[in-house]
């Protein structure tokens, strides 16, 4: 930490690393470079999420708190996505990339959840949760940071399969969080550019238990605990009901493609009644 320091201060005031830095042109493998980023990303785009997610509820509705310290972008094939942009279902159907910008040095392991909270419970007049993607040992490092959900490997990172968000007819919109969380560190004496820092998950051990496979009525608080994970990013995106979501939920199996649902009305007391209505 001291000598990282020591590297930012020798560097500050070059002008060279200012104007290559600016051109795009800094190697986040030199600690200036991912001093200037992270300097960047919390002046502006970190409060700008911080507002986003707090506006919306995404924390406590899904995690009770978190302080993000990576920076992330999400993108549905070449459209890049604003934190809580509303998202058409067609262009969601296909699995987003992402990229995640850590600014720490070294290569460590993430697990990613995609979780809607919103899903709508009718018998207990309320919502629950969904999970739409889960996948864990995502290797990423300062300068490998681009994230495929879709060519993530099935039997050793991928728990849970992308499945396209949608919301049904009736419903404002629905939220659609993306939590980037840290696998445990194993060894703090293995090199910085070593991905055995961190801890694997056994991929197989949790899909064999079931817990975790479940979309409906996934709660991402138990996951968390479960497996010693720390949230270290978030994302949001939210979708609502157009004219491709039917045709969407039909081309991934889903039911309720054809359900709307509609506001009970509620019959107004006696003395709010028009004057007409009272004697009826």
């Amino acid at each position: 930490q001291k000598l990282e320091r020591l590297k930012i201060l020798a560097d500050i005031n070059d002008p060279v690393v200012k104007r290559r830095f600016e051109d795009g042109l800094g190697d986040m493998n030199k600690p200036i470079y991912r001093h200037l980023a992270h300097k960047k990303w919390l002046a502006y785009k970190r409060p700008l999420l911080m507002q986003r997610i707090t506006q919306m509820n995404v924390m406590p509705d899904v995690l009770p708190h978190i302080e993000p310290s990576i920076s992330t972008e999400l993108s549905f094939a070449k459209r890049r996505v604003q934190h809580g942009d509303i998202v058409d279902s067609r262009v969601s159907e296909i699995a987003p990339k992402m990229m995640i910008q850590p600014y720490d040095r070294g290569e460590r392991l993430y697990t990613i959840a995609v979780v809607d909270p919103d899903v709508p419970n009718v018998d207990k007049d309320g919502f629950d949760y969904r999970c739409h993607f889960l996948a864990a040992n995502i290797a990423i490092s300062p300068t490998s940071t681009n994230v495929r959900f879709s060519t993530l490997d099935a039997a050793s990172q991928t728990i849970i399969p992308w499945l396209p968000p949608y919301s049904q007819k009736g419903l404002k919109y629905s939220r659609l969080a993306i939590f980037i969380l840290e696998q445990p560190l194993l060894d703090l004496l293995a090199p910085p550019s070593s991905a055995l820092r961190s801890q694997s998950l056994d991929v197989a051990a949790i899909k064999a238990a079931g817990r975790y496979t479940q979309r409906d009525g996934f709660i991402l608080r138990s996951l968390v605990n479960s497996q010693t994970l720390k949230p270290v990013g978030v994302d949001l995106f939210r979708t609502q009901y157009d004219e491709g979501t039917a045709g969407v939920m039909q081309r991934a199996g889903i039911e309720g493609w054809d359900v709307e649902f509609k506001r009970k009305r509620i019959e107004p007391l006696p003395y709010k009644r028009l004057k007409g209505e009272r004697y009826r």
